[in-house]
């Protein structure tokens, strides 16, 4: 199968490894890798990379993401999510509406965030979930985070469901338990569902059965992840040289990270252009 990119609707009570794994059996391809992990409970747009495509994987992991969350007020748990056990009940104030936007207000832009234990996160090599699965806690250190919207879709009793945009390394049941701690109460996640990553959206995304159907047709060019960069189009000459790891003169009005091409239209890297020469940075294919 040839390199790319899937845009997977992983369904909830699956990790994002066992997508990786379940693909890796449709496509027997072992170099899999997924951009933003999803929590086992949530569901959503999981950007699953096939192949070379993987060599590009940084390039969507730092994507904007979006999600769906209803939050439930008067209950935590110990996972921040309704799949744990509750080890605290509050009493839930008639907060206003003025009060809840006002709550939201202050959560919206840049804010510092304590990343919860039961995540992906590696501290001393070890993973967050690993350890408080042991029973242990150790200390971790709030990090920048952006929350570019954050509103309120519906209101029912307890339940709020809210609509997010926020950076990569956002943790939305944290975000739920900050909101809470400002109303002066306490809350859990009852429901998450990612509806973008990126350039990855919701409606566009496959299942694993419809994937496993007809893989090649769910696979999309691993350069679908690169169109905010510029692009240059080089000689065969220079695309040899290019796939070599040769600096070349390539005169052209941009600048940075730019999308490189053969002749023929063939996606073969990312290369770094100062307007007068071209430096590749990665090559994922061979000119033709």
């Amino acid at each position: 199968m040839p390199a790319g990119v899937f845009n997977v609707l992983k369904p909830p009570g699956m990790t994002s490894h066992d997508v990786i794994s379940y693909l890796r059996k449709i496509t027997g391809e072992r170099k899999t890798g997924h951009a933003g992990t999803l929590d086992p409970d949530a569901a959503g747009v999981l950007p699953v990379f096939v192949g070379a495509a993987t060599r590009v994987l940084e390039y969507a992991e730092h994507a904007e993401k979006s999600y769906l969350a209803w939050v439930r007020f008067g209950i935590k748990t110990d996972t921040g999510d309704d799949s744990g056990e509750i080890i605290e009940r509050c009493s839930v104030p008639d907060f206003s509406e003025i009060e809840l936007t006002a709550a939201l207000t202050g959560l919206t832009g840049d804010i510092m965030q304590v990343p919860p234990m039961r995540s992906a996160l590696k501290i001393n090599g070890q993973r967050l979930y690993k350890l408080a699965r042991a029973g242990q806690t150790v200390e971790r250190v709030a990090r920048p985070v952006k929350i570019n919207q954050l509103k309120i879709l519906c209101r029912a009793d307890d339940k709020i469901l809210l609509e997010i945009n926020c950076s990569k390394g956002t943790y939305i049941r944290t975000l739920a338990e900050d909101l809470a701690g400002r109303l002066g109460t306490c809350a859990t996640l009852t429901f998450l569902l990612r509806t973008r990553a990126g350039m990855f959206f919701l409606g566009d995304a496959g299942t694993l059965e419809e994937i496993s159907n007809r893989p090649e047709a769910h696979l999309l060019p691993a350069d679908a992840v690169l169109k905010h960069l510029g692009e240059l189009r080089l000689t065969l000459d220079r695309a040899g040289r290019f796939v070599q790891g040769v600096k070349i003169a390539v005169p052209n009005n941009l600048t940075g990270n730019v999308r490189v091409y053969s002749p023929d239209g063939l996606f073969i890297g990312i290369g770094e252009t100062d307007g007068q020469t071209l430096k590749p940075r990665k090559v994922l294919n061979n000119v033709r």
